[in-house]
């Protein structure tokens, strides 16, 4: 499962206080990547990475609203699978 980079924060338990002092930025930083990571220095990323314990692979990289649109995206490709099964059963 691919989650952003502040659903990550929220479940290793940080806040982005917490985290901003863990990583020697300032809290503003922390929401600025949080809302788009495309120009995060590759170094944070790995060290962000490392200690909210989560996979490269299940972050998803770019903006919150891409991540969002993605998201409704896939609802719906769902969504048309479902109804499509619902009246095969009919």
């Amino acid at each position: 499962m691919v989650i952003t980079l502040e659903a990550a924060r929220i479940n290793a338990g940080y806040s982005q206080k917490e985290a901003a002092e863990l990583f020697g930025v300032h809290y503003q930083t922390i929401a600025k990547w949080e809302d788009d990571n495309t120009k995060m220095p590759f170094d944070m990323v790995n060290k962000i990475l490392t200690t909210y314990g989560i996979e490269h692979n299940n972050i998803f990289f770019g903006s919150k609203n891409e991540f969002i649109r993605s998201i409704r995206e896939k609802a719906k490709k769902y969504k048309g699978v479902l109804q499509k099964g619902d009246e095969s059963n009919e």
